[in-house]
């Protein structure tokens, strides 16, 4: 390999190691403030226990996918030197903003809602993890503004050899981002319903004293995988027929078309299974120990889907960094070496590799452990939510 594949291939792979985690966050923040409000409104122990135990898996993910999110800013400055230097006015806008809200806005309020627990008023309590919320998906939608920046140029104009920002409203309005925003939410809350649904599976078939705990939970991620799903699929196939269409007749873009049409197919089959199979089954598919193992090994297919499709997405763009302004060669730093980018593909693929095997060991470690032994929340050595009551 040369070494503009070799960066290109860098980009790929720890791009799509960060958005392992990206997709669960955005799937499973709106669900722990759902479980929180229900708390807060009801007093309920077992919404307590949901909101702690599914929130613990959520900070775990969070804390680790915000390191492999720091390897993605590093990448432009040792790589792409050619894109800040032409583009760097534009693109550097919204992701200097995802920067604000990410490092800064959405971290503290996930800080004050983890240490706020019995210190703050039940109210600013439930109010952090909804800003906490709010802050995630504002993140999440200024790199798809970056993003779609660079599959159509809107807002800006060349001067000088450089690309200058003249309309901020058409960044954001871009036609590139009205479909694939929504298409990314979908998708999350396709992933964080189904992570619900396969721990769930997974603790009910081994008959956990906590099955009311995990039956609920069950059901929260049938209806949110429901959701999601239809969404990603509407907004996919929108996306797809309004701007994606004219690019993949390119010979070199035969990969990317290979990995929209796995990810339709496979999108297809596991909508056909969460809209017209378990959504109808939902009250007793908790019963149903036959569905477990099924569902089980559902539950990693929304991750596969994810990266198929943001790898579609970017592949298709090829030989571009910013459609029919900058090539991907003219945007890779000079002086690189193949020996260079080996060395950082490496590093960069082994660190996010073990963070990724870290995340999901330890939300193993937590699920299997169940609701009963928490430390989110936890305001002494001893303190344990109240054991959910059995069906």
């Amino acid at each position: 390999m040369d070494v503009l594949d070799l960066a290109r291939t860098q980009f790929a792979v720890t791009g799509s190691l960060h958005f392992l985690f990206v997709v669960l966050t955005l799937g499973l923040a709106p669900l722990v403030a759902i479980m929180h409000t229900k708390w807060a409104r009801s007093g309920n122990p077992l919404h307590e226990s949901m909101t702690r135990f599914w929130g613990q898996v959520y900070v775990i993910n969070y804390a680790l996918g915000i390191v492999t999110g720091l390897v993605m800013e590093f990448q432009f400055g040792l790589a792409w030197s050619g894109l800040s230097h032409y583009a760097g006015d534009v693109f550097g806008a919204p992701l200097a903003m995802e920067t604000l809200v990410a490092f800064f806005l959405e971290s503290t309020f996930l800080g004050l809602w983890i240490f706020g627990w019995g210190r703050l008023p039940k109210w600013a309590h439930l109010a952090c993890i909804w800003l906490v919320t709010l802050t995630a998906y504002a993140s999440a939608f200024y790199i798809m503004v970056a993003n779609s920046f660079l599959q159509n140029p809107a807002g800006a104009v060349v001067s000088g050899g450089r690309m200058q920002l003249t309309d901020f409203g058409a960044l954001l309005t871009n036609k590139a981002l009205v479909f694939a925003f929504p298409h990314v939410v979908g998708a999350g809350l396709f992933t964080g319903g189904m992570v619900l649904v396969g721990a769930s599976a997974y603790m009910l078939r081994r008959r956990t004293p906590d099955t009311e705990f995990f039956a609920r939970s069950m059901r929260t991620g049938v209806v949110t995988a429901a959701i999601g799903v239809f969404v990603a699929m509407g907004f996919g196939y929108a996306q797809f027929a309004g701007i994606q269409a004219g690019k993949f007749g390119d010979d070199r873009n035969i990969l990317a078309a290979v990995g929209l049409g796995f990810m339709i197919e496979i999108g297809q089959l596991l909508a056909l299974v969460v809209l017209l199979v378990m959504l109808p089954m939902i009250s007793s598919l908790p019963r149903r120990r036959w569905t477990h193992p099924i569902l089980i090994l559902m539950t990693p297919l929304p991750f596969v889907l994810s990266i198929l499709g943001w790898m579609a997405r970017e592949i298709g763009r090829q030989p571009w960094m910013i459609w029919e302004r900058l090539s991907v060669a003219d945007a890779m730093s000079p002086g690189l070496t193949s020996g260079m980018v080996t060395t950082s593909l490496i590093g960069f693929t082994a660190v996010l590799g073990l963070l990724a095997i870290v995340d999901y060991v330890l939300i193993a470690r937590v699920i299997r452990r169940g609701p009963r032994a928490l430390d989110l929340g936890a305001t002494s050595p001893d303190d344990k939510p109240a054991p959910a009551l059995s069906y």
